[in-house]
């Protein structure tokens, strides 16, 4: 038999992986390094969890005649998709822009949209983790949620989209400092306006009407609707948080800068 009969026979195939591939890998890289990050794990973990715990446990906020963890819960949930879709997201790609990850990883076989999609499953993991936590300290707090999860689910989802091109709107087209200190701005001023902790009846009118249009205060709202009050999706929330997707994540694909 001739050498050269099974030549190549045991040589790597040339090429990249196939694309689903390539995302399952980068997605759960991506959740490790949310994970590890201790400040990521502050702000996705620990401040909801406190927040729920303290202003369930200690009379701060009139929320009327109503427990407190009923009012609370849904929106600590909200706070939660936002910390980890909006202000972790765009902290973290920020910085991965500053110190030229992405422009890396966009030349690498792994296409763009590819990553961004990585970028959101990563998010999606992460949120999963965070709800089951903070319903289990709200249950154990006396919690209890009414209405359809599919319904939850729904603007869980919507809100998450609205949260993630915010977050990569910010992180692709400002410095990774003035991201760092936009989007912690931005958590501290929605933490209190929108509808989270403060009902948004305690606003005067017509700066009411401006905060219900705010992604938060529409995430946050239609989840008390659910699972306070039992109603079916709340379609004017969840026309809010679609728009704001559709204009966030369009925005990010048109302006954000891999350099």
């Amino acid at each position: 038999m001739s050498s050269g009969t099974h030549t190549g026979t045991y040589a790597p195939k040339p090429g990249a992986a196939p694309v689903g591939r390539m995302i399952a890998a980068q997605t759960a890289l991506e959740t490790r390094m949310l994970l590890r990050n201790g400040e990521q794990l502050l702000l996705t973990v620990i401040i909801p969890s406190l927040l729920l715990v303290l202003f369930s446990t200690v009379d701060i906020v009139d929320t009327g005649s109503e427990k407190a963890v009923d009012f609370l819960a849904p929106g600590v949930l909200a706070l939660a998709v936002m910390s980890t879709a909006f202000t972790g997201q765009a902290i973290a790609t920020g910085f991965e822009r500053r110190y030229g990850v992405l422009k890396r990883l966009g030349a690498s076989p792994l296409p763009r949209w590819a990553l961004m999609a990585a970028k959101t499953l990563a998010v999606l993991v992460t949120e999963v983790l965070q709800v089951a936590l903070l319903t289990a300290i709200a249950l154990g707090l006396g919690w209890s949620p009414q209405g359809d999860p599919l319904s939850v689910l729904v603007l869980l989802v919507l809100g998450t989209a609205a949260f993630s091109g915010l977050g990569l709107l910010m992180a692709g087209t400002l410095r990774a400092e003035a991201t760092l200190a936009a989007a912690n701005l931005v958590f501290l001023l929605l933490l209190v306006g929108g509808g989270v902790i403060v009902p948004l009846d305690r606003f005067p009118d017509a700066a009411r009407s401006v905060l219900e249009l705010l992604p938060i205060s529409a995430l946050s709202e239609g989840l008390r609707d659910v699972l306070q009050g039992g109603a079916a999706l709340p379609w004017e929330q969840a026309l809010i948080l679609a728009a704001w997707a559709v204009l966030g994540l369009g925005a990010a694909a048109k302006f954000f800068r891999w350099e």
